[in-house]
């Protein structure tokens, strides 16, 4: 897998997030860098678990649609 790499724009507002919610949930200021660094972290240590969901749930949605589509091709199915 390839590193997953965010626009400047998008990182600009992961870290907003990650400061927003120290700051709301736990009354607990976080300066750019610290921030910064945690959005690394949480993306080097665990992003692959969230990333590797994502693929499942995809996965799971194509092999619905794909049923579906048999589905349909055997009720169109002559008998001989």
């Amino acid at each position: 897998m390839s590193e997953i790499e965010f626009s400047k724009e998008e990182e600009q507002v992961l870290v907003e997030k990650i400061r927003t919610f120290f700051e709301q949930e736990l009354n607990q200021e976080l300066g750019q860098f610290d921030a910064n660094f945690l959005l690394n972290f949480i993306g080097k240590e665990i992003g692959s678990y969230f990333y590797n969901r994502g693929l499942y749930d995809a996965q799971a949605v194509m092999q619905s649609r794909i049923d579906g589509i048999m589905e349909a091709i055997y009720e169109i199915e002559k008998t001989v």
